[in-house]
């Protein structure tokens, strides 16, 4: 029997060029509960724990400071039942704007763009 399946993007795939060293890189902790986030998903920093997920559009109750895109996930993580560490891509790189993955609201390209600004306030080009 054929299927189809669909490949997850693969770590790193949305990165053109970094910082040398680890110049651009970070470990950072996805709170629990932020479910299979895929390698590229943008991200915000939760204000009350210092904890990332997915970057929402807008301020969410729970979430509040996420709203604010700060880094981008290195590599694919299930952090659906437990806080896990990571890798982030946080300062100094220039990303690939088609392989980044917005949260659900960021849905139009609007709400993208404001993305890539507030990536490229931290220091994180979108081409």
């Amino acid at each position: 029997m054929l299927t189809n399946e669909t490949m997850a993007p693969r770590a790193l795939a949305f990165l053109l060029s970094e910082a040398n060293g680890n110049r651009s890189r970070a470990v950072a902790t996805i709170a629990s509960g932020a479910g299979v986030l895929d390698a590229g998903t943008v991200l915000g920093k939760i204000a009350a724990s210092g904890k990332f997920t997915a970057s929402p559009a807008a301020e969410t109750a729970g979430i509040e400071g996420a709203e604010v895109a700060l880094a981008i996930l290195a590599y694919g993580v299930d952090a659906t039942g437990a806080d896990v560490d990571v890798t982030v891509v946080d300062r100094d790189a220039v990303v690939k704007a088609a392989c980044l993955i917005h949260d659900a609201s960021v849905d139009d390209t609007t709400r993208i763009a404001a993305k890539a600004a507030e990536l490229d306030a931290v220091g994180i080009r979108v081409r």
